[in-house]
């Protein structure tokens, strides 16, 4: 079977070039790639920038992905934002994967199995999100947290795994270093998607390893994608 999976800082639902919070543009711009899978970043819940919405389910509603997971990772003075992931097929065993370095923000990993079901068939996904730290060196430390964490090591090397989401790493070096060798791949060597308008930056990851195929991966650049957030959503297709 085949299926598509999209990561996505969505920024808030906050425009990267006019800053104006508008949340359906993120819902047009997914909509647009018609995913399967959904793993957001920045997600916002209770914040009166984004109007005290629970973007979580607004999202899965407005783009008719039933299950959703949310990870509340970072407290404002009134709401949190995080972590989510919206998906057609159910989601079960949740995890909060603690990868937080001391004076550094606090970061998690949302991970969860899913569980695909097509004409009778039934195959099991391991799935991480990440929105990893700014600093380097954070960035190694969370990662081997990250693949030393029970889920991930008790998990069969051949069950599909993928590990996705803004990595904030422009050269790709965690998965050279550190994701490579204990056999992720990632979809593409470079794919651009920060800034939104003007992409430069390669920032968002997708790797995945276990027994599922890609098949093709790449980023929107739709005119709505450009100005939802200030990042662009990242897409790849699997084969399982």
């Amino acid at each position: 079977m085949r299926f598509r999976l999209l990561t996505y800082n969505i920024h808030k639902g906050i425009g990267g070039v006019d800053r104006r919070y508008r949340l359906g543009r993120i819902v047009e711009a997914i909509t647009h790639c018609d995913p399967d899978i959904v793993f957001l970043q920045e997600v916002d819940d209770g914040a009166p920038r984004s109007r005290h919405h629970c973007q979580v389910d607004l999202l899965s509603d407005a783009l008719g992905l039933p299950h959703r997971e949310y990870q509340r990772n970072v407290a404002l003075r009134e709401g949190h934002y995080g972590n989510a992931i919206l998906s057609r097929f159910p989601l079960y065993d949740v995890r909060h994967l603690n990868l937080t370095v001391p004076l550094k923000k606090r970061r998690r990993a949302l991970a969860a199995h899913c569980r695909l079901r097509v004409r009778g068939h039934s195959h099991t996904l391991l799935l991480f999100n990440f929105h990893l730290g700014l600093a380097g060196f954070e960035r190694m430390i969370q990662v081997r947290r990250f693949l030393n964490s029970e889920v991930l090591t008790h998990a069969h090397k051949n069950t599909p795994a993928i590990a996705a989401g803004d990595f904030n790493d422009i050269r790709g070096k965690l998965g050279k270093r550190l994701l490579e060798p204990v056999g992720f791949k990632p979809v593409a060597k470079r794919i651009r998607t920060f800034p939104a308008i003007m992409p430069m930056r390669t920032l968002d990851w997708i790797y995945y390893r276990g027994d599922v195929k890609l098949h093709h991966s790449f980023a929107s650049r739709t005119e709505t994608a450009k100005r939802a957030s200030d990042h662009l959503p990242m897409v790849a297709d699997f084969l399982i």
